[in-house]
């Protein structure tokens, strides 16, 4: 019999034919939305004791909605790391049935609250947000959203969203123990100008491995540049101007600034790497252009996207689980042409 509370119907949930048929929630779920897995003696039997508790499905979602939240573009504009994450949550949505749409935030466009709005009505669908640009403030934006939400590239402090992004500190701190094995006692940070959170678990990492090893912290050898190519290039090449002390290596917030600054080095007749060593981070199919070609950290983008889909997906499969989660994908250590090992005459 179906329990009733003030002489009316109360719906019947999932849990309730879970608790009839023997099945597993999962199993429920998976049969009456009708996905592959489920054998058909299970499903019919499911479905037969759905009907009797008059179990009315709500509307199934078949859509990811992949999000890309554009504060500036200083990170996102002209970056060859992120169609590789897209590609990902396209054949994975593909590969389990659902359709992927695609929205576009631009935070500086007149039309951008609009958007905003019309984005967080649709509840239609899964919504995968890259928050690659993304500041503390811009998540306030998303915390009223009614649906599900994964963060991509991205992390909100007061961990109100399932989020999967790079282990950046501790690839920092791989590449960091790579340059002190190396024989690097002077070490400097090419920082990006616009201090997204990628860019400061990166920096934590830079300062432990010196830390750890007694190494000198020092404010000259940490240079602020810009995060696109040209702007990179343009603020190294300034900074250059006054014949500064350099560092012998150099650890870049990401390829594009690694890239920008090795070329105003080189036009400086700095030679890399005899004179400087540097390494990158992302792994940019641009790292190998170069001459020598960047050393660098190899971030797995499509596997990032496919597990953002994977997250999304088991707030379908698994209802009753709401607990939030932070999934980090470690990286691989590209060793290439630009770093010099000093322990060698």
């Amino acid at each position: 019999n179906i329990k009733t509370k003030g002489g009316e119907k109360v719906k019947a949930s999932i849990k309730q034919i879970s608790q009839m048929t023997g099945f597993s929630p999962a199993t429920v779920s998976n049969a009456l939305n009708r996905k592959r897995g489920v054998n058909r003696e299970t499903s019919e039997k499911i479905f037969r004791t759905a009907e009797e508790l008059g179990y009315q499905p709500e509307k199934v979602i078949t859509k990811i909605k992949f999000v890309t939240y554009r504060k500036n573009g200083l990170i996102i504009d002209n970056n060859q790391f992120f169609p590789s994450m897209i590609e990902g949550v396209e054949r994975q949505a593909k590969d389990l049935g659902y359709e992927t749409i695609f929205s576009r935030l631009d935070y500086e466009d007149d039309s951008f609250e609009d958007r905003l709005k019309e984005v967080l009505e649709d509840t239609s669908s899964l919504m995968i947000l890259l928050g690659a640009e993304m500041l503390e403030e811009d998540y306030l934006l998303f915390k009223g959203y009614k649906g599900h939400i994964v963060l991509l590239d991205g992390w909100s402090e007061d961990m109100g969203f399932d989020a999967v992004m790079i282990n950046n500190t501790d690839s920092v701190c791989h590449a960091m123990e790579y340059l002190v094995e190396k024989g690097h006692k002077e070490i400097g940070y090419l920082r990006g100008n616009y201090r997204i959170k990628a860019f400061r678990y990166r920096e934590y990492g830079y300062i432990r491995v010196l830390e750890k090893h007694g190494l000198p912290i020092r404010e000259e050898y940490q240079v602020t540049i810009g995060t696109q190519l040209e702007s990179a290039y343009e603020d190294m090449k300034r900074y250059l101007e006054s014949s500064p002390k350099l560092a012998t290596a150099y650890f870049a917030d990401n390829d594009i600034i690694a890239i920008g600054a090795m070329r105003a080095l080189q036009e400086k007749g700095v030679r890399i790497p005899e004179d400087v060593s540097i390494i990158g981070f992302d792994d940019i199919p641009f790292s190998v252009v170069p001459h020598p070609e960047l050393t660098t950290i190899h971030v797995f983008k499509q596997d990032m996207g496919e597990t953002a889909v994977r997250r999304a997906l088991d707030y379908i499969r698994y209802p009753g689980r709401r607990e939030k989660m932070k999934i980090q994908i470690c990286t691989k250590f590209i060793e290439r042409g630009s770093v010099k090992n000093l322990n060698i005459d």
